[in-house]
Protein backbone atom coordinates (compact mmCIF):
# COMPACT_ATOMS: atom_id res chain seq x y z
CA UNK A 1 0.00 0.00 0.00
CA UNK A 2 1.56 3.34 -0.96
CA UNK A 3 1.88 5.84 2.24
CA UNK A 4 2.17 9.63 1.27
CA UNK A 5 4.22 12.00 3.30
CA UNK A 6 2.79 15.06 3.39
CA UNK A 7 4.66 17.82 5.03
CA UNK A 8 3.15 20.69 3.08
CA UNK A 9 -0.56 20.36 4.48
CA UNK A 10 -3.66 20.91 1.96
CA UNK A 11 -3.59 23.40 -0.68
CA UNK A 12 -6.83 25.52 -0.20
CA UNK A 13 -8.62 26.98 -3.70
CA UNK A 14 -7.38 30.19 -3.24
CA UNK A 15 -3.91 29.16 -3.59
CA UNK A 16 -4.29 26.89 -6.24
CA UNK A 17 -6.50 29.54 -8.28
CA UNK A 18 -4.23 32.00 -7.36
CA UNK A 19 -1.32 30.00 -9.09
CA UNK A 20 -3.36 29.19 -12.02
CA UNK A 21 -4.30 33.11 -12.40
CA UNK A 22 -0.16 33.85 -11.74
CA UNK A 23 0.51 31.36 -14.33
CA UNK A 24 -2.36 31.31 -17.31
CA UNK A 25 -2.81 27.80 -16.85
CA UNK A 26 -5.63 25.42 -15.97
CA UNK A 27 -4.50 22.49 -13.79
CA UNK A 28 -6.39 19.56 -14.37
CA UNK A 29 -9.09 18.11 -12.50
CA UNK A 30 -7.74 14.58 -10.55
CA UNK A 31 -4.21 16.49 -10.14
CA UNK A 32 -6.42 19.78 -8.67
CA UNK A 33 -8.04 17.50 -6.33
CA UNK A 34 -4.54 15.59 -5.29
CA UNK A 35 -2.87 19.19 -4.60
CA UNK A 36 -6.02 20.28 -2.15
CA UNK A 37 -5.51 16.73 -0.83
CA UNK A 38 -1.88 16.26 -0.47
CA UNK A 39 -0.04 19.44 -1.95
CA UNK A 40 2.79 17.69 -2.46
CA UNK A 41 4.64 14.87 -0.72
CA UNK A 42 6.93 11.95 -0.49
CA UNK A 43 5.94 8.45 -1.35
CA UNK A 44 6.96 5.18 0.35
CA UNK A 45 6.83 2.91 -2.30
CA UNK A 46 8.87 5.01 -4.73
CA UNK A 47 9.72 3.23 -7.91
CA UNK A 48 8.44 3.66 -10.96
CA UNK A 49 8.68 1.80 -14.53
CA UNK A 50 9.53 4.73 -17.05
CA UNK A 51 9.24 1.93 -20.12
CA UNK A 52 10.85 -1.15 -21.05
CA UNK A 53 13.50 0.05 -22.36
CA UNK A 54 14.19 2.90 -19.92
CA UNK A 55 13.81 1.13 -17.30
CA UNK A 56 12.71 1.91 -13.67
CA UNK A 57 13.17 5.41 -11.71
CA UNK A 58 12.56 6.27 -8.26
CA UNK A 59 10.24 9.08 -7.45
CA UNK A 60 12.32 11.68 -5.38
CA UNK A 61 9.59 14.06 -4.81
CA UNK A 62 5.87 15.47 -5.94
CA UNK A 63 5.97 19.38 -5.84
CA UNK A 64 3.43 21.17 -3.77
CA UNK A 65 2.32 24.95 -3.74
CA UNK A 66 3.37 27.51 -1.15
CA UNK A 67 5.97 28.74 0.80
CA UNK A 68 8.06 25.59 0.99
CA UNK A 69 11.78 24.42 -0.69
CA UNK A 70 10.31 22.41 -3.21
CA UNK A 71 7.66 24.36 -4.59
CA UNK A 72 5.83 24.40 -8.30
CA UNK A 73 6.30 27.81 -8.88
CA UNK A 74 9.81 27.43 -8.47
CA UNK A 75 9.91 24.53 -11.29
CA UNK A 76 7.62 26.02 -13.29
CA UNK A 77 9.80 28.77 -13.97
CA UNK A 78 12.97 26.75 -14.11
CA UNK A 79 11.48 24.08 -16.81
CA UNK A 80 9.37 26.89 -18.73
CA UNK A 81 10.06 26.43 -22.36
CA UNK A 82 11.78 23.03 -21.93
CA UNK A 83 8.96 20.92 -21.48
CA UNK A 84 6.29 20.82 -24.19
CA UNK A 85 3.40 22.63 -24.54
CA UNK A 86 0.82 22.71 -22.00
CA UNK A 87 2.84 20.05 -19.62
CA UNK A 88 3.85 21.39 -15.92
CA UNK A 89 6.79 19.68 -13.50
CA UNK A 90 5.03 18.16 -10.77
CA UNK A 91 8.10 15.82 -9.17
CA UNK A 92 11.39 14.90 -9.89
CA UNK A 93 13.84 11.54 -9.73
CA UNK A 94 17.41 11.33 -8.22
CA UNK A 95 18.66 12.45 -11.75
CA UNK A 96 17.12 15.45 -12.40
CA UNK A 97 14.35 13.96 -14.45
CA UNK A 98 11.17 15.48 -14.47
CA UNK A 99 7.16 13.85 -13.91
CA UNK A 100 5.42 15.91 -15.31
CA UNK A 101 1.39 16.30 -15.56
CA UNK A 102 -0.13 17.38 -18.87
CA UNK A 103 -3.06 20.42 -18.36
CA UNK A 104 -4.55 20.80 -21.81
CA UNK A 105 -6.42 18.56 -24.61
CA UNK A 106 -7.05 14.89 -24.54
CA UNK A 107 -3.93 14.46 -22.52
CA UNK A 108 -4.69 16.37 -19.48
CA UNK A 109 -4.25 14.96 -16.37
CA UNK A 110 -1.78 12.35 -18.00
CA UNK A 111 1.35 11.61 -16.65
CA UNK A 112 5.01 11.49 -18.27
CA UNK A 113 8.40 11.17 -17.28
CA UNK A 114 10.46 13.61 -18.94
CA UNK A 115 14.07 12.61 -19.89
CA UNK A 116 16.38 15.68 -19.61
CA UNK A 117 19.46 14.01 -20.90
CA UNK A 118 17.92 13.15 -23.65
CA UNK A 119 16.02 16.85 -23.84
CA UNK A 120 15.99 18.55 -27.41
CA UNK A 121 16.53 21.94 -28.75
CA UNK A 122 12.52 21.46 -29.74
CA UNK A 123 10.32 21.21 -26.51
CA UNK A 124 7.39 19.61 -28.40
CA UNK A 125 9.26 17.03 -30.13
CA UNK A 126 8.41 14.74 -27.29
CA UNK A 127 11.19 12.18 -28.11
CA UNK A 128 12.47 12.29 -24.57
CA UNK A 129 9.12 12.12 -22.75
CA UNK A 130 7.31 8.57 -21.69
CA UNK A 131 3.92 8.10 -20.31
CA UNK A 132 3.60 6.78 -17.08
CA UNK A 133 -0.32 6.65 -16.50
CA UNK A 134 -3.83 8.37 -17.02
CA UNK A 135 -3.88 10.39 -13.99
CA UNK A 136 -1.70 11.09 -10.50
CA UNK A 137 -3.92 8.60 -8.99
CA UNK A 138 -2.74 6.17 -10.68
CA UNK A 139 0.56 6.87 -11.28
CA UNK A 140 0.71 6.70 -7.54
CA UNK A 141 -0.55 3.27 -7.45
CA UNK A 142 1.80 2.32 -9.91
CA UNK A 143 4.46 2.86 -7.22
CA UNK A 144 6.26 -0.17 -6.20
CA UNK A 145 9.59 -1.38 -4.26
CA UNK A 146 12.69 -3.07 -4.85
CA UNK A 147 11.68 -6.98 -5.05
CA UNK A 148 13.77 -8.88 -2.21
CA UNK A 149 16.59 -11.43 -2.91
Amino acid sequence: MMKLTTPNGKASEEVIQSFELENNLKLPVVYRDFLKENNGGETEPSLFRISESEGVSVLNSLYGLGDMYENLQDFLEIYDERLPNGFIPIGNDPGGNVICVATKGKQADQVYFWDHEAETEEPNDMANVYFLANDINEFLSNLFEEAEG
